[in-house]
């Protein structure tokens, strides 16, 4: 018979093999079912689910008779089969959320209550709202529970008899818990969509939201009216009061300097990074200080470390009091048991109060986990409870998986621990042993994220080790503790906004210095696996030859560039930019920009958001930008292209006597211009000099350039050609505009794609670049008839995505709303 040591031996055994079974299978089958391109049925994912709890009853009823291994098994199952269970189940719900599709684009009166902080920009207000009720002519209508509004300065879509825009009155401020009745054109959410970008549409899916638009301001609109104040959300309404409080407090009188610093205290306290100005971003970027400018883990910990010892001290003097009065709290709860229930449940109070991220999700679930086990007398590894941390996070967020601060957050947490065996004695170290463990903990954590941060970003910093050096200390023990305290003494804000001064300055001159940033190409996922065990196998303590084996593991990486066009072939990227032009023309050995795409607005572009990042993850760069016209919508992201490729010339076609602010002076586009890149031909067709000289509109003198590879494989881009200009250009080259592929001219408006034209360029496929739902109409309904009858596939980014042609096989066309298609995206009809 067993004894009671042997008992509990195997019983520690049995939970060695079982603890982490269930949330790694929770982790797996979480990401497995992230992969799904379309939603199965709901009650697949529910049969999913009680299989799973099935499957733990038995394994539980059968625990003293399977092997350690089959129970293992089980409970991995187990965990792979509730993980995609409730992922999918909770899908399911989001996706029955999503507007009607009839309801797009109607004339709505909404009632509801602002719900999350709203966002002040240079545009007006951008806000997300719970709806209570939704009329359409007076009837009820069904409506997602939350969407997201702009309400702008101006209504850009309300014009006179003249074509001018109505102006409408200065809006009036919005607050979190405000109730509004208010007019809207709603529409489903969707966002564009690119190799390599920003997925716009999982964030809103992730916020749950299920229809964006704008508040409708125009004559013929009942004007919006607050009905009430302060209805729930209590800590959003927190949160918005310190932001705001902080920004009048330090942000000084039209001082921009101020504001901006006063916007970086405000994330450090209330973690809205959204008042933090891009150039800033930039900056934080660049020196790889970005995670300490919001509420990250090593925030939450500082301040449970802080609120632990106060609840710590208090608890010993209330016990001091208490015990002359026969009750002594320290005796059923001593002070360092009260420290530690304190300070968890105080971190996990600003966390929330921060907006519930998952660096700060992740700090509070492993306190939480190490408190559970502390006061059980429980010691699991530290991997363990890593483990089981990742895991709960994905219950609460099963799309954080695809977010990069879930695997910066949890990597950079592990490596630390798996580096550090001496982290519970850091408290009886002297100074210089804390300083040294300061920079080998940096630079550990530098080698391991390194190839993660270019594996998710493209870029990473070089800098980043001396800026986090100083960084890490000042921020998260000076300038953060004093913004928290301004909570209860508003002065500290304008402490802490000079306190950061200095170090913005040191960032700005680290950044500043040459070849601070490093970029690759994006590689396949294997490849940036491989990488990411490298540095991981580099920061280890194990053995110098061991630890050099990641080496060749990150090369790879490095190295890697994506395959080119065979020499004599080209191939086209017409990129998503919503209401504007950008393609993307690349040789064996060249590259090629036509058009930039829109400027959004005062401080967005599609530069900035969309073209940089995809010509980095391509690895491209650029020999030529071409601007076919000046219109924001094909010019808008020229400038940040420009500064990000500097080695690339300009053509632009722009009339005399006017000016795109900011560019260099290129040389002007002029029909007969030509030159031959890897045996692919490139001529310029429109406009002439004469044309160029007399033009009175910028559509007028838009440039028309027509690619053709060595085997007669052709692309036309025409800009926004009009009818006249269309005739023009079929009177002087007639067959010889014929092209296996058409840019369809001006987006698909009314005014161009004459008969004419089609029937001389004869495309096999012609391609639309168009924003979902623009106000302009894009592409005109007989506009889009005129290319069907003729047999012309048509594609539009909206449908579309991001559109890849190649001249080796010119009658296909590749969407990337297909290609990397996920249930969250939206399906225009």
């Amino acid at each position: 018979m067993a004894t009671r040591s042997e008992r509990a031996h195997g019983e520690a055994r049995l939970a060695a093999w079982l603890l982490p079974a269930l949330p790694a299978g929770w982790v797996l089958g979480t990401a497995l079912q992230l992969q799904q391109a379309a939603l199965g049925a709901t009650s697949g994912y529910r049969v999913a689910v009680l299989a799973a709890l099935g499957l733990l009853l038995a394994a539980g009823w059968a625990m003293s008779r399977w092997r350690r291994p089959g129970l293992a098994i089980a409970w991995l199952l187990a965990g792979i089969l509730l993980g995609w269970g409730v992922a999918g189940w909770r899908a399911s719900v989001l996706q029955a959320e999503r507007i009607d599709p009839a309801l797009e684009g109607r004339d709505l009166d909404l009632t509801g209550v602002v719900a999350r902080m709203p966002q002040h920009g240079a545009l007006g207000w951008r806000f997300q709202l719970d709806v209570e009720q939704a009329l359409l002519d007076g009837a009820v209508v069904a409506l997602p529970g939350r969407i997201q509004l702009g309400w702008y300065e101006r209504s850009a879509w309300e014009r006179d008899a003249a074509g001018r825009v109505a102006p409408t009155a200065a809006l009036p401020p919005l607050a979190v818990g405000d109730r509004w009745r208010l007019a809207a054109r709603l529409k489903a959410p969707h966002g564009n969509l690119n190799p390599h970008g920003f997925d716009h549409e999982l964030w809103l899916w992730g916020q749950g939201i299920g229809a964006t638009g704008y508040v409708r301001t125009g004559a013929r609109d009942a004007p919006p009216q607050r009905l009430a104040q302060h209805q729930g959300h209590p800590v959003e309404r927190a949160r918005q009061s310190v932001r705001d409080r902080i920004l009048a407090t330090a942000g000084g009188a039209g001082d921009a300097a101020a504001e901006r610093r006063a916007g970086i205290v405000a994330a450090l306290v209330t973690g809205d990074q959204n008042v933090i100005e891009q150039a800033d971003w930039d900056v934080f970027r660049a020196t790889g200080v970005a995670h300490l400018m919001s509420i990250s883990g090593l925030h939450i910990t500082m301040f449970a470390w802080l609120a632990a010892g106060l609840v710590g001290w208090s608890w010993r003097r209330l016990g001091l009091w208490a015990g002359r009065r026969r009750f002594n709290p320290c005796l059923w709860l001593p002070a360092p048991s009260a420290a530690w229930v304190g300070g968890v449940l105080l971190a996990a109070a600003y966390a929330m109060f921060s907006g519930w991220g998952v660096p700060a999700q992740r700090t509070v679930l492993m306190l939480a986990g190490m408190l559970v086990l502390r006061l059980a007398g429980l010691r699991w590894p530290w991997w363990l409870n890593w483990l089981w941390a990742c895991a709960i996070v994905l219950v609460l967020d099963p799309w954080a998986l695809l977010q990069a601060g879930f695997w910066l957050s949890f990597v950079a947490v592990g490596i630390l621990f798996a580096t550090d065996a001496r982290a519970a004695e850091r408290g009886r170290q002297g100074l210089r042993a804390q300083l040294v463990l300061l920079v080998r903990e940096q630079g550990v954590v530098t080698i391991a994220l390194t190839p993660l941060t270019l594996i998710l970003f493209g870029q990473a910093s070089v800098v980043g080790f001396l800026a986090n050096l100083v960084a890490i200390p000042w921020v998260t023990l000076a300038i953060t503790p004093v913004a928290l305290a301004g909570v209860l003494w508003a002065p500290l804000w304008t402490l802490a906004a000079w306190a950061l001064q200095p170090l913005s300055l040191l960032l700005q001159w680290l950044a500043s210095w040459p070849g601070a940033q490093v970029s690759v190409a994006a590689a396949p996922l294997l490849l940036g696996a491989a990488a990411v065990a490298g540095g991981v196998l580099l920061a280890l303590r194990w053995p110098w030859p061991l630890r050099l084996a990641g080496v060749p593991l990150l090369l790879p990486l490095v190295l890697w560039q994506p395959a080119r066009p065979a020499a004599g072939t080209f191939d086209l990227l017409a990129v998503d930019v919503g209401q504007g032009s950008a393609v993307l023309l690349r040789t064996a050995s060249h590259s090629l920009l036509y058009d930039a795409g829109p400027r959004y607005g005062p401080d967005s572009d599609a530069g900035h958001r969309v073209l940089v990042p995809l010509l980095r993850a391509l690895g491209e760069r650029l020999d030529l930008l071409v601007l076919s016209h000046r219109d924001n919508d094909h010019t808008g992201g020229a400038l940040p292209v420009l500064a990000a490729q500097p080695r690339a010339d300009l053509l632009a076609s722009i009339e005399p006597g006017r000016e795109l602010a900011g560019l260099p002076p290129g040389r002007s586009c002029l029909a007969g211009q030509r030159w031959d890149w890897d045996e692919v031909r490139f001529e310029v067709l429109h406009p002439a000099a004469d044309a160029l000289a007399g033009a009175r509109r910028s559509n007028d003198v838009s440039c028309v350039l027509r690619v053709e590879d060595a085997r007669g494989a052709s692309v036309l881009l025409a800009g926004d050609i009009e009818r006249a200009q269309e005739r023009t250009l079929a009177a002087a080259h007639g067959a010889g505009l014929r092209s296996d592929a058409l840019l369809v001219p001006h987006h698909g408006s009314k005014t161009s794609s004459s008969p004419l034209l089609l029937d001389a360029v004869q495309p096999r496929v012609a391609l639309v670049q168009a924003g979902y739902r623009n106000r302009f109409g894009h592409p005109a309904p007989a506009v889009t008839a005129r290319y069907l009858e003729r047999g012309i596939a048509l594609f539009d980014s909206p449908r579309c995505g991001a559109m890849h042609w190649r001249s080796s096989t010119p009658e296909v066309v590749h969407c990337e709303r297909e290609r990397a298609a996920r249930y969250w995206h939206h399906r225009p009809s």
